[in-house]
């Protein structure tokens, strides 16, 4: 097996997994719809941060440190929707008021990075994936520094790559919608599709929480 072919599988199987639309992607969108195509940007980058941090667990071979704190991850999990919420509420009572989203938005950015960095974490099928896939596209056993960083930037590389065009397309759909109707119906999309996705990741934290009591 040469060099690429199992890097190029790597990529192939992530950019599958990732483009499947999931409460990240809704957040992600309800981001851009509501204006905010800098915090969609953090947002993508927290996406990217927390799989580079399941990816490194799985090179480790930390998957039980997973299982034996799943406690602190449904934690994880709850903060992370409930900021999302949180942000869905702001984007719905803006109503055509775009400038008192705008004016935060040098403030939100590290929280949206934050945000989607605790929704990333709050889900550890995630580190699930990457033990499933390692193994198959390399020595699992032999992984070393330089193998991890490649691996680290086809991640971010393949996730700002799948992400940032929902983003720049539901940012366009605001652009292009000036009237104050308009926009209040878009800021109310973008706060239903952010909560919702927020309420999701919450619904699935109750689960997980009642499955382990």
């Amino acid at each position: 097996m040469d060099l690429i072919t199992p890097y190029l599988t790597y990529v192939i199987a992530l950019a599958i997994a990732a483009v499947i639309p999931g409460p990240g992607v809704a957040a992600l969108v309800g981001q851009s719809l509501g204006g905010q195509m800098r915090s969609a940007v953090f947002f993508t980058a927290g996406m990217a941060l927390g799989d580079v941090t399941y990816l490194t667990v799985a090179i480790i071979g930390l998957a039980a440190v997973v299982q034996t704190f799943a406690g602190a991850f449904v934690v994880i999990k709850i903060l992370g929707a409930v900021y999302l919420i949180y942000l869905g509420i702001q984007f719905w009572a803006a109503g055509t008021n775009s400038t008192a989203i705008d004016a935060g938005s040098g403030r939100r950015g590290f929280r949206a990075l934050l945000a989607a960095y605790l929704v990333t974490l709050g889900n550890p099928k995630t580190v699930v994936f990457y033990l499933a896939l390692l193994p198959t596209v390399l020595q699992f056993e032999t992984i070393g520094v330089a193998q991890w960083a490649v691996l680290t930037v086809l991640t971010i590389v393949v996730l700002f790559a799948t992400m940032l065009p929902y983003a720049l397309l539901a940012n366009r759909t605001r652009a292009l919608m000036t009237r104050p109707r308009a926009l209040r119906r878009l800021n109310r999309i973008a706060g239903a599709t952010i909560g919702g996705a927020g309420a999701l990741v919450l619904g699935q934290a109750a689960t997980a929480a009642l499955r382990r009591a």
